[in-house]
């Protein structure tokens, strides 16, 4: 089972899409050995080191939480169910009511898209709020998304980075 990592008043809660089954099984997040999570933080700029899985709690140091949409585990996110992102929607809409942090970053487009009922997500920053969070969304960090490259996902976190922290 793997816990969500959340305090009140965040800068940003990062919302993956679901756990993966190493994950899931060892209870920390981003824990497969090809995501990239943990590497893309620390390089964008987010953690002045980069944090192991094991430690995924010490993310709460630098102002930041991490959940997930759906709460299931699998191999894949593909594997969920139009009807599971329904499901998850209620519980989703009340933590970060409770929460309340600054932005919400969705990591990967599935999730935001099953929420808003939105067709087209653009990269980045979206027009509305949810909860009362800013919300964005970057390319996922799992190691099955080829389409971005280590270099390109530092890019986009850095730029939403440089959003939160204005120098």
């Amino acid at each position: 089972m793997l816990t969500d990592i959340i305090a009140p008043n965040l800068d940003v809660i990062f919302c993956g899409i679901n756990p993966g089954l190493k994950s899931s099984n060892d209870g920390h997040h981003f824990s497969g050995r090809s995501n990239r999570f943990w590497k893309v933080l620390h390089q964008s700029g987010f953690t002045p080191y980069e944090i192991e899985a094991v430690n995924d709690t010490v993310i709460l140091d630098f102002g930041c939480g991490l959940t997930t949409a759906v709460a299931r585990a699998t191999s894949r996110a593909d594997e969920l169910s139009k009807e599971e992102f329904d499901d998850a929607l209620e519980t989703f809409t009340i933590k970060i009511t409770k929460f309340q942090p600054q932005y919400i970053a969705f990591l990967g487009k599935a999730a935001y898209k099953a929420f808003s009922k939105k067709k087209e997500i653009p990269w980045g920053q979206q027009s509305e709020v949810f909860s009362g969070a800013k919300v964005w969304v970057l390319p996922n960090t799992s190691g099955l998304n080829r389409g971005f490259s280590l270099d390109d996902l530092v890019m986009y976190y850095k730029e939403f980075y440089q959003a939160i922290h204005p120098s």
